[in-house]
């Protein structure tokens, strides 16, 4: 238990509406790689030429090619401690909401049960002509039935794609409108794992720190919002965010 982890505690008990804002950092220490960092994939690889709707739509083997073997790995990943402590604040009454920017559903598969994922997730697969859906299940299935890898749709033969929003697709309205319900109620907002780097969620904390709201942030990189943070910490999100319990616990 740290004097940061003692003070979010104080802030979360006197709260009445507390939604948590999650980035790449939240699910690294489950193993997963980050995107946008120096050491990022991004770094390696440009995202228009494997990530984008130009590409799924112009050379659809080539994005299957790449985001192929990343559905692969996240099947088989496992929530940390950050992810299940996030999952106990809910459990309690004190977090409202998980606005995450994650696709890997690591936050449900905690116990979370308000999740926004804003930039999809890979619980489905769609077709972009007739909208179908179908389940990750069946389409990875269709995708290693086909000779090219790339999933079809049965009803009219478009190629499918996951449930993952791609560059150049706009982001699901759904998700972004309860996003911004949950930030026009919140007095607090916890940033977790998150550099603030896009649009548009990036938007979250200024919109509750505008209606007098507090902000925290905890994550490894500098954030735009640096300097509007009431409590700014640095530390590895499994051992900060069971510590905010830890000191919950204790204050009883």
């Amino acid at each position: 238990m740290t004097d940061t982890s003692l003070r979010i505690a104080g802030i979360l008990q006197s709260a009445s509406h507390v939604i948590a804002l999650t980035g790449a950092g939240m699910s690294t220490e489950s193993g997963i790689p980050d995107f946008r960092s120096a050491s990022g994939v991004w770094q390696k690889v440009d995202p228009m030429e494997v990530a984008s709707l130009g590409v799924f739509m112009s050379d659809p083997a080539r994005y299957w090619g790449f985001h192929r073997p990343r559905v692969d790995m996240l099947t088989g990943v496992e929530p940390n401690d950050g992810h299940r402590a996030l999952a106990e604040l809910e459990r309690r009454g004190i977090l409202a909401a998980v606005i995450t920017q994650n696709i890997d559903r690591l936050h449900t598969k905690a116990g979370s049960r308000e999740v926004i994922e804003v930039h999809g997730s890979l619980d489905r697969g769609v077709c972009l002509r007739c909208d179908a859906r179908v389940s990750l299940d069946e389409l990875l299935a269709r995708a290693d039935a086909a000779e090219d890898g790339v999933p079809r749709c049965t009803g009219c033969g478009f190629q499918m794609k996951s449930g993952v929003v791609m560059f150049g697709e706009p982001l699901p309205e759904d998700a972004i409108q309860a996003a911004y319900d949950h930030a026009m109620k919140a007095d607090v907002v916890l940033v977790a794992g998150s550099s603030l780097a896009v649009t548009p969620v990036n938007q979250i904390p200024g919109m509750v720190v505008d209606r007098g709201g507090t902000l925290i942030i905890l994550t490894e990189s500098e954030t735009p919002y640096d300097r509007l943070a009431a409590v700014r910490g640095h530390g590895r999100l499994g051992t900060e965010l069971p510590a905010i319990v830890a000191a919950l616990d204790a204050e009883g």
